[in-house]
């Protein structure tokens, strides 16, 4: 996987989380993996089709899932229920969208998937790539786990 699938992830989510969150995540050490493997209990996938092919796993943990979603609503949360993952998943969609729109800049066209949300961090993921890239950000209230395994189409 190329270093210029993964610049668009990291600003994407900065751009998100400063607006929605009035944060600035710092970017952690870059690793590889060789499957999608949730790390933390709250986890959205989203896959990604078009010139670049692949999945997308978004990790947070729980007490920063429940943190996040407080900041966004204003409401106390406690659990990582119906109301909390659908935040989630829609953060995961904004920061996806907008990485999608970083790497059209480099002549890039690609659409994702609904995001998927569950909960827990057992099994894994399937993915279209021998290996993922692990994205670590690191905010005041946790590090979310931006898994990134994405190829580019034949041709591109």
């Amino acid at each position: 996987m190329r270093v210029e699938y993964i610049n668009p992830f990291y600003q994407a989510t900065v751009d998100v989380f400063r607006v929605m969150l009035s944060m600035e995540p710092q970017r952690g050490t870059l690793r590889a993996v060789e499957e999608l493997v949730p790390v933390s209990e709250a986890n959205v996938g989203i896959g990604v089709t078009g010139d670049l092919r692949g999945s997308l796993l978004y990790s947070f943990p729980a007490s920063m899932a429940l943190e996040m979603v407080k900041i966004m609503s204003g409401m106390e949360m406690t659990k990582l229920d119906a109301f909390v993952t659908s935040a989630l998943s829609e953060v995961a969609n904004i920061i996806s969208g907008n990485a999608l729109t970083y790497l059209a800049r480099n002549s890039l066209t690609c659409d994702i998937s609904p995001p998927q949300a569950f909960v827990g961090s057992k099994g894994s993921m399937a993915m279209s790539t021998e290996k993922a890239i692990v994205l670590p950000l690191i905010t005041d209230i946790g590090t979310l786990e931006v898994s990134i395994s994405l190829h580019a189409k034949p041709g591109k």
